[in-house]
């Protein structure tokens, strides 16, 4: 019995600790959004964006509130994006997307974990072309047409559309057509679950199950970073 609660109890801690770390992020996604647009959503795709991921985290209203007041504040803190380029063992191309108010301690730390776990931290452009950035929207299937929705949607930039594994619709479109798609959605009254920039790699790198986990360790430990915003990866 004590065995099964100190189970219960650890994937409690993990849980709480995984939405902890989505709330951060958020609120430093909205810190940098009402900074380059200003707090009314009407006015900022960013800061709307931000609302809706928000949302299909869970975020508390009041959370988001106190996140926008602090960008307004102050004692605002100001974010710098910054992305690193590296290795994973075995090759892997890694991505690390970040937003700092310390970028010497930031990249001090990234450099640190890829060392740790037997990567390399590289320059920029160093993996870059391995990826493409494209934007992508999560949606409920819920009483979606597939072949209907794509159709209505390749004129807003629509390249790929499909179901992951928790059985939601993806809609991924080029990065430049990010902004056609969000009014394309809303217009057709869809509220997406999460809306993003991604980074999609055009190649990937198939390993082993023991080479494989030498890669997600070394993920796991950049994505508790607390500069760490995204982690992205090609292997397979």
């Amino acid at each position: 019995m004590g065995r099964i609660f100190e189970v219960r109890k650890a994937t409690m801690f993990a849980r709480w600790d995984k939405m902890a770390k989505q709330f951060t992020r958020i609120g430093k996604e909205i810190a940098m959004a009402v900074k380059q647009g200003g707090p009314d959503p009407e006015n900022n795709p960013a800061l709307r964006r931000c609302f809706q991921n928000a949302k299909g985290v869970n975020m508390p209203k009041d959370r988001v509130e106190a996140a926008i007041k602090r960008a307004m504040g102050k004692d605002k803190t100001d974010y710098e994006e910054i992305v690193y380029e590296g290795y994973a063992p075995h090759g892997v191309a890694v991505m690390v997307e970040t937003a700092t108010d310390n970028p010497t301690r930031t990249v001090a730390n990234v450099r640190m974990h890829f060392n740790k776990e037997g990567g390399s931290l590289g320059t920029s452009g160093s993996v870059g072309f391995t990826f493409q950035r494209m934007g992508e929207f999560k949606i409920k299937n819920e009483g979606v047409n597939l072949e209907d929705l794509e159709l209505e949607l390749i004129d807003s930039g629509l390249e790929e559309i499909g179901e992951n594994s928790e059985g939601q619709i993806v809609i991924r479109t080029a990065f430049s057509e990010f902004g056609h798609m969000s009014k394309a959605l809303e217009e057709r009254g869809i509220v997406p679950i999460s809306a993003e920039l991604t980074r999609i790699p055009t190649t990937t790198v198939e390993l082993g199950e023991e080479e494989a986990k030498d890669v997600l360790e070394l993920v796991d430990r950049l994505e508790q970073d607390e500069d760490v915003q995204k982690v992205y990866y090609n292997l397979k």
